[in-house]
């Protein structure tokens, strides 16, 4: 909730500045109602916005009770097996120390904002984001990997936007507070940094279900992944 009162006042400022321009031209305002003017436009912003915010809440807990009768009689409601992704900026360190701090905002917003349209659209769920990447989850393994390509094509194919690498791991997850965990979580963050520029790199668990006949794998040389000792990826592709 804090995180959306920050981005809401945010989206407001420039309307405001425009707002207080044009009543100092006029002189119907000062410097000293700033703060009155953010307020009204809340106000006149808050019915639709308060219903729109229940609507997408109810949306969602339906989606969650969902999930819960998904897993049926299952001795444990919080713990499923999924294929989890991990989609990275590469070198957004570096990038970020050469753009503007304007740059950077527009960036990660586009960023954030690309990557949730294509895994909503493969029936996935965004779990979070954390500026240069994206923790998404999928039930269905081939869905998981079209949207690591869908991030892929609308990312890292951008001449405008900077490269990108995805990473996918299956296996049983722990669901906590809209949250996930486990070791497939864990491991998909480590690929990306195995994966080459604008690649998915998945593993062996994700490999064994994916469609032999739909997708074309390779075993990449043994690597040390940090946590999980000596790991062979696995490089895929559609045939």
């Amino acid at each position: 909730m804090a995180r959306l009162a920050d981005w809401e006042v945010a989206a407001l400022v420039h309307r405001v500045e425009e707002l207080q321009a044009e009543a100092a031209e006029d002189g119907s305002g000062g410097p000293g109602d700033r703060t009155a003017t953010a307020m009204r436009m809340l106000d006149d912003l808050s019915d639709g916005f308060e219903t729109m915010m229940v609507y997408a809440w109810r949306r969602h807990l339906a989606a969650a009770v969902s999930r819960i009768v998904a897993l049926g009689e299952a001795d444990d409601l919080h713990t499923t097996q999924l294929t989890v992704g991990f989609a990275d900026i590469v070198s957004f360190t570096a990038l970020s120390n050469e753009i503007s701090r304007d740059r950077i905002g527009d960036l990660v917003e586009l960023f954030e904002s690309r990557c949730a349209d294509v895994v909503a659209a493969q029936r996935g769920r965004v779990i979070k984001s954390i500026g240069d990447s994206i923790l998404f989850v999928n039930d269905d393994p081939i869905r998981a990997f079209d949207t690591a390509e869908g991030i892929i094509t609308v990312i890292g194919r951008d001449s405008r936007m900077p490269d990108v690498r995805v990473g996918l791991a299956s296996g049983s997850v722990v669901m906590r507070l809209g949250d996930v965990f486990g070791p497939p979580v864990n491991l998909a963050a480590r690929l990306t940094a195995v994966a080459r520029r604008n690649r998915i790199i998945i593993d062996a668990a994700t490999a064994a279900l994916l469609p032999e006949d739909q997708f074309e794998t390779r075993l990449l040389p043994e690597r040390p992944v940090r946590g999980f000792g000596l790991v062979e990826p696995v490089a895929v592709r559609r045939h």
